[in-house]
């Protein structure tokens, strides 16, 4: 559901604030190491600040919270003192998700927050106040209002809490986008939400039917969703800088496609997953949901770059109609791939969007999103991505991009001699190996490159941090949005 927080950057003392704001909360960010006090607070306690914290056991490590109650301007209000740690990004996304947590349902005042990247705190503050639910709403609301008090005055903070507003609303709305039952949720479904963020964002559409795609030879996508009566679709975003008209670059820096594979529900089709396993499987739409989430953000963050977003949408279900092991699909462009296990399905549809990018979009640079394997997830675990690139400097940029986001990536080999494992009898590829070599995530990612041509490109396998077991910072139960945090950052860094 949409974030209902709002945050702001407010001005002045923390007692004139907290009573022209009417908090109910105020916190006060405590540093590892020897405390400084704030002079303010210091002068509403019976005691210092560090015998507070000593007797507490706290640190100042982020993540913590302790609470005392406190008289400002002749209210008694709670005072939080939260751990920052060094005050790294990482450390103030932490303790704004803390903090969020600890202030559901009132009205919070932070003081004094580390300038040195206040967008993450703003991010881990929002992340952590996402809820979904269908039905009654939870018994505790989300944190209702952040007032930040900057030193420097409202208008110091403002870009930053800005910044950190929209990064963390379009992680939510790829989160929205994934959580959201395929009860509702087909490939039109997709389509449409797509329509109206773009109408929102000012991004132009292209909407591909099941008779446009299969005149157009889009074989990947109507052999994925030939099993469900809900046909697939080909979501085409496209975002170009103000200043720039239709079919013309000449403001834009380079021009970058995202493809991120919207398989809408995943049983696996003939080769049908165990029960246990489809439960989870409304969100393997995760990589489209965070490339039409990266797609309405763009503007608000004054991205250069002209940017193409693809979603290759389709339900993997089994019937009469379904596409069958043995089969050889025709992808777009004319290469082919035998069918081996209809359960991977994912790099059948991402296929046909890769295939038509390098063709059609002249493309500087693609890189996809998807849920695409549960190798990655057994190599990597639940905090970080598989990244794959056949391009040193691509990969460099994504890395950095993903640490600073809070995103981690791990880089894996595109290992050659292992191409001989995806060889099919009859066909150009088969879609998985099948000679023993293991690596899943590698053969699906050397799959993925046979449709790439000369394209500077990297794919992302986010099966595992795509999904949360549990909140834990600013991560909700269920899915993360992963992947959006990291692509806006890589695409719009900050200038800090």
């Amino acid at each position: 559901m949409p974030i209902e927080t709002k945050v702001s950057s407010v001005g002045g003392t923390l007692s004139g604030a907290a009573e022209r704001l009417g908090a109910e909360v105020v916190a006060v960010p405590v540093r590892s190491g020897p405390t400084a006090p704030d002079a303010e607070i210091a002068s509403f306690l019976p005691f210092t600040l560090d015998e507070l914290l000593t007797l507490n056991g706290a640190k100042g490590e982020p993540g913590e919270v302790i609470s005392a109650p406190v008289r400002v301007g002749g209210r008694v209000l709670e005072l939080l003192l939260y751990g920052v740690g060094e005050a790294a990004p990482a450390d103030l996304r932490k303790a704004g998700a803390a903090l969020a947590r600890r202030g559901r349902g009132r009205a919070t005042l932070a003081a004094g927050v580390p300038s040195g990247d206040l967008a993450a705190f703003v991010e881990g503050a929002l992340l952590a106040s996402y809820t979904f639910k269908i039905g009654q709403p939870p018994k505790k609301a989300p944190l209702g209002t952040l007032a930040i008090l900057t030193e420097a005055g409202p208008e110091a903070g403002a870009a930053a809490v800005e910044r950190g507003t929209v990064v963390a609303r379009a992680a939510a709305l790829a989160r929205d986008l994934a959580n959201t039952p395929a009860t509702d949720k087909g490939p039109s479904w997709l389509a449409e939400r797509a329509t109206e963020i773009a109408a929102e964002a000012g991004l132009a559409v292209r909407l591909r039917g099941e008779k446009e795609l299969a005149e157009g030879g889009f074989g990947g996508l109507i052999a994925v969703g030939a099993g469900s009566p809900r046909p697939p679709r080909l979501i085409e975003l496209s975002h170009r800088p103000e200043g720039g008209t239709e079919g013309s670059t000449e403001s834009a820096e380079r021009h970058v496609v995202l493809v991120g594979k919207g398989i809408t529900f995943d049983s696996g089709g003939l080769s049908l997953k165990p029960n246990d396993n489809m439960k989870t499987m409304k969100t393997d739409m995760a990589g489209g949901g965070v490339v039409i989430a990266v797609m309405g953000a763009l503007r608000a963050l004054g991205v250069r770059a002209r940017v193409t977003g693809l979603i290759a949408a389709a339900e993997n279900m089994p019937s009469g109609s379904s596409m069958r092991p043995g089969d050889v699909i025709t992808h777009f462009g004319g290469t082919t791939s035998e069918v081996l296990n209809t359960d991977a399905e994912g790099r059948l549809v991402l296929a046909d969007a890769l295939a038509y990018a390098d063709a059609e979009l002249a493309p500087d640079v693609v890189v996809d999103v998807a849920t695409l394997t549960g190798a990655a997830k057994v190599a990597l675990g639940l905090r970080t991505g598989a990244l794959f690139a056949n391009d040193d400097a691509l990969a460099s940029a994504l890395d950095a991009a993903g640490a600073a986001a809070g995103e981690p990536l791990w880089r894996l080999p595109l290992v050659e001699d292992y191409r001989e494992g995806i060889k099919s009898d009859v066909a150009d590829v088969a879609n998985i190996e099948r000679r023993g070599f293991g690596g899943g995530a590698i053969m699906a990612a050397l799959f993925l490159r046979e449709f790439v041509g000369d394209r500077t490109w990297a794919h992302l396998d986010v099966a595992g941090p795509g999904r949360a077991t549990g909140d834990d910072a600013e991560l909700t139960k269920g899915a993360t949005g992963f992947g959006a945090r990291l692509l806006l950052n890589w695409l719009a860094p900050t200038t800090s």
